[in-house]
């Protein structure tokens, strides 16, 4: 077990956001990883790193011992007897794991002794530095890591490498590196405002705001505070998405201002109502509809100069109960992390899993190597917009948005949404006729005509699947305002499955705390018969295998074995031999319930010799009623992130979305999509 002990070479580098940074970049390498954080130096309760590692990297950690016991510890000269708790700590987290992380004490000129201490702790665990510095230049900040790494070094410590945090877009992090001589450089973190905007709620809570409109405070963000001193004209410009308006509430021109932005769309941060006035009555009453669209109004008792001035108090760090901000620190440190430079320092073991971070790494990087062109028939709506940005900014996949160019560029503006050049917008008014033959052409047994064909390609669903069969892209995803059955009857009917299928079905992949699992079908097929449910388990099989899960498959009933009788008992049992005749070196076995499948010891007593039992990966369910409850019920209650569904058995891919997908969820499809494309064509 090898451990990295992160310590700060001087005060404010994020030392939180780039430790737990590095735990997330290894636990994408299939690492085990531990994590803790000795000593807290966070006012609240809650210490924010080790909560953050437990609720968002899946960490048992333990707790940090408070400033007053370490500074008490000290003080009676019983330093010895502190690093011994220290190391008991650090130990008990290293538990099971193949890499600890440890995030040391933030420099503070108030406490003297905290390079002393974190020095002490890295020698006495025997670990390596990482020192965390925020940069600008590239030659000053390597002088202030050689003199960190001098002192610590003199203390017998060994310096592994260094992060640099917060650099400018002109750092060059070349010459960084080569300023550094023996030290390696392990990333440098470009500067990014957006992961430093908190949301409205936590401005009204840091101000004790009343909140007399709660909106979509715990979504919206502030980038930025316009306090309105001038007139309304003087500061549409400043009306922007994750803009906070204050002002005093009889400014009637502001008021007015405000809830026209809000009604073209703009997502405003909020209206923040100073020295305890409210909206004229006539005003709201006139712009009701304007303002009832999820903009957050507050109201505070200080006037607007001392709002603005304690608004620009709040501290930067993370709220912790803010965990979509902190997951997109986590992955914005990871994405700029050098992982090469990580893993000629750490020794690996043997044998790595697919942890869900592996398995989010892994679907990103395949994308990214496929180069696939994927349709989105929803090219206007905002989650798919966004989606397709963060595609195209990352290089997940060439995105192509079918819509209005126009309208696509509204919804972006209000979104606060910058569309990158590259990124490919398709009017369906100027490429529709092209697919009218071709459409004829597939759907002749069926009499259809040039003028129906026109007619079913108003819908964009139709026309990108046409674009699919034509290969002029390489998949299609859709179904954030479609049904599932807009998104797939188009497929069967133009696409149609592929050879060796006879039905199309699905899958999630179910990023459990500490594995990846893939139930099927709980999305398509109602009521499998024997037959139909062989194939989804096979079909399921292939790709769990295809996205590196090891597939051993269970098909569920709720009997184990010959415990129970009845007809959809033995339909599973029929279909378990189906599939095992089938593919006779596949570990499946069936009918298991779910308990037995999934849980080590009910298995040695319900299936003692079955190959499956206790360790299932792929879980085929025996209708759609159990599979949908299923999947949905841990989602929820686990809090567990589901990928997908996946479609499986068509010719090319099409993937359907919920509707109610975030745009991390739409993302990860479009990748599954690429992903799908490429193995298809190697196929």
């Amino acid at each position: 077990m090898q451990t990295f002990f992160l310590a700060p070479t001087r005060q404010n580098v994020g030392l939180t956001s780039v430790a737990l940074g590095v735990v997330r970049a290894l636990q994408r390498q299939g690492l085990r990883v531990g994590f803790a954080k000795p000593v807290t130096q966070d006012d609240t309760a809650n210490e924010r790193s080790v909560h953050f590692a437990r609720e968002i990297c899946k960490i048992e950690c333990p707790n940090a011992l408070s400033t007053a016991q370490v500074v008490g510890r000290i003080s009676e000269g019983q330093i010895d007897e502190l690093l011994e708790d220290i190391v008991s700590l650090c130990m008990s987290a290293a538990q099971d794991a193949d890499v600890l992380v440890i995030e040391g004490l933030h420099t503070d000129p108030s406490f003297s002794y905290t390079t002393r201490l974190n020095a002490d702790i890295a020698r006495s665990l025997q670990a390596e530095m990482v020192l965390v510095a925020s940069a600008q230049d590239e030659v000053l900040a390597a002088s202030e890591v050689h003199l960190t790494a001098s002192q610590f070094r003199a203390a017998g410590c060994k310096v592994a490498g260094t992060i640099f945090n917060k650099v400018g877009a002109e750092f060059d992090a070349t010459k960084a590196a080569a300023a550094l001589e023996d030290i390696a450089l392990w990333g440098a973190i470009r500067n990014n405002p957006a992961l430093l905007a908190p949301r409205t709620l936590d401005v009204a809570r840091h101000l004790n705001a009343e909140i007399l409109v709660p909106g979509e405070i715990a979504k919206r963000r502030v980038l930025e505070t316009v306090v309105s001193a001038r007139s309304a004209a003087d500061m549409i410009n400043r009306l922007n998405p994750c803009a906070l308006v204050v002002c005093p509430g009889d400014r009637d021109d502001v008021m007015l201002a405000t809830a026209l932005a809000a009604s073209r769309g703009i997502q405003l941060a909020g209206l923040l109502l100073t020295h305890s006035t409210s909206i004229d009555p006539r005003i709201q009453d006139l712009a009701a509809k304007a303002f009832d669209n999820g903009l957050p109004i507050l109201r505070v008792d200080t006037d607007s100069y001392v709002t603005a001035t304690n608004i620009s108090r709040l501290s930067p760090a993370v709220a912790e109960d803010d965990y979509e901000r902190m997951e997109q620190v986590l992955d914005g440190v990871a994405e700029e992390l050098d992982t090469d430079a990580i893993l000629t320092c750490v020794k690996l073991p043997g044998t790595t899993r697919m942890s869900p971070p592996a398995f989010r790494y892994q679907l990103i990087q395949k994308a990214r190597a496929a180069k696939k062109r994927i349709v989105l028939p929803e090219g206007d709506e905002p989650r798919t917009i966004k989606a397709a940005v963060i595609c195209e900014e990352k290089g997940i996949a060439r995105c192509v948005l079918l819509g209005k160019p126009e309208t696509i560029k509204a919804v972006a503006a209000a979104q606060g949404v910058t569309l990158p050049p590259t990124l490919e917008i398709l009017d369906p008014d100027d490429v529709r006729e092209k697919y009218v033959d071709p459409m004829v052409e597939l759907r002749k047994s069926k009499g259809l005509t040039p003028g129906q064909a026109r007619e079913q390609m108003q819908d964009t669903v139709v026309l990108g699947t046409m674009m699919l069969a034509t290969d002029d892209v390489d998949g299609l995803v859709s179904g954030a305002v479609h049904t599932t059955a807009n998104t797939v009857r188009p497929a069967l009917q133009l696409i149609k499955t592929a050879p060796g299928n006879s039905i199309v079905s699905s899958v999630f992949f179910m990023l459990m705390p500490d594995q990846v699992l893939v139930y099927g079908d709980c999305a398509i097929n109602p009521d499998p018969n024997a037959a139909e449910l062989a194939e989804i388990a096979l079909q399921s099989a292939h790709s769990a295998k295809a996205f590196g899960v090891d597939p051993k498959v269970a098909m569920i009933s709720y009997s184990t074995g010959t415990s129970g009788a009845g007809a959809d008992v033995v339909k599973v049992a029929e279909a378990t031999a189906i599939a095992k005749e089938k593919a006779p070196d596949l570990a499946l076995d069936g009918p298991l319930q779910y308990d037995a499948a999934s849980v080590a010891d009910v298995a040695a007593s319900k299936a003692p010799n079955s190959k499956v039992a206790g360790k299932a990966t792929v879980f085929i369910f025996p209708d759609l009623n159990t599979g949908n409850t299923t999947y949905k019920a841990v989602q929820r209650s686990a809090n567990v992130v589901s990928v997908g569904p996946m479609l499986q058995g068509l010719r090319k891919p099409v993937n359907d979305l919920s509707r109610g997908a975030l745009v991390d969820d739409i993302v990860f499809t479009i990748a599954l999509t690429a992903i799908q494309a490429d193995a298809q064509k190697k196929a």
